[in-house]
């Protein structure tokens, strides 16, 4: 019978597979990648991109291409948070 240790350890294995394969993966063969939430590649080029719609807002005097700009870029700020999953929906359950 497994030590309860063992069985948490690999409860702990599976839902990381479950999770992200690829990490898992590297893990195993032993050329270690960033986990899923570290990996950053499309916030930065959202946030590229949304600060390139800011500045050809601002040259040309566009407000909706302003806006874009800044909606973008707080969407790519959100991006960056690697525990944005945890953080749940933003409203409290209602008390009654």
């Amino acid at each position: 019978m497994p030590v309860p240790e063992d069985r948490r350890l690999d409860e702990i294995e599976s839902r990381l597979h479950r999770e992200d394969p690829q990490f898992a993966r590297a893990f195993a063969d032993g050329r270690p990648r960033r986990p899923r939430e570290y990996r950053y590649h499309r916030a930065w080029l959202l946030l590229a991109a949304a600060l390139g719609a800011l500045a050809a807002g601002m040259f040309l005097a566009h407000g909706l291409l302003i806006a874009a700009g800044l909606v973008f870029a707080g969407v790519a700020g959100e991006l960056f948070d690697p525990h944005r999953r945890e953080h749940g929906t933003r409203c409290p359950p209602s008390g009654s």
